[in-house]
């Protein structure tokens, strides 16, 4: 039963976030290719990559994702700033433009409200708990690998 749960739950997940990301391709005029659309989403998910984080996270050549960087940069979509350790890097940021295009913050806040509403303190914490196994259990990242955690 629980495997279902969670099975379902990935995949509405998954759907939901597919339908609104070409939902507000097509509607939008936005300028971005659906390549471009994933590699701001991987760079906003990742926090502040640096642009060799990137490359190697999507597996691509850093020219390669200097290359679609550069685009983003361009249309308004992604941020480089120098890294205050190291200036010969950038770090990569989302804008502002891009978290109103996308529009996730605000949907991930209304569902936290819901769920602050319809249960208890207790229950919202031991909540967080089993999505924090999840992610960090369940679902492993290995960031140095920049693979799935075997």
């Amino acid at each position: 039963m629980l495997e279902k749960i969670v099975q379902t739950a990935y995949r509405e997940f998954t759907l939901r976030f597919y339908h609104e990301l070409f939902a507000r391709f097509q509607d939008q005029e936005t300028g971005l290719t659906a390549a471009e659309i994933f590699a701001a989403e991987a760079i906003r998910a990742l926090g502040t990559p640096t642009v060799n984080e990137f490359a190697a996270f999507m597996q691509v050549s850093t020219p390669n994702a200097a290359y679609k960087i550069n685009s983003l940069v361009r249309k308004g979509y992604v941020k480089k700033t120098r890294s205050s350790e190291d200036k010969r890097e950038y770090l990569l940021h989302v804008t502002r433009k891009y978290e109103l295009y996308c529009g996730a913050g605000d949907r991930v806040q209304s569902a936290v409200a819901r769920i602050r509403e319809r249960f208890t303190p207790e229950e919202c914490a031991k909540f967080g708990e089993m999505l924090s196994v999840i992610s960090e259990e369940l679902l492993p990242w290995d960031h140095a690998g920049d693979k799935p955690a075997q």
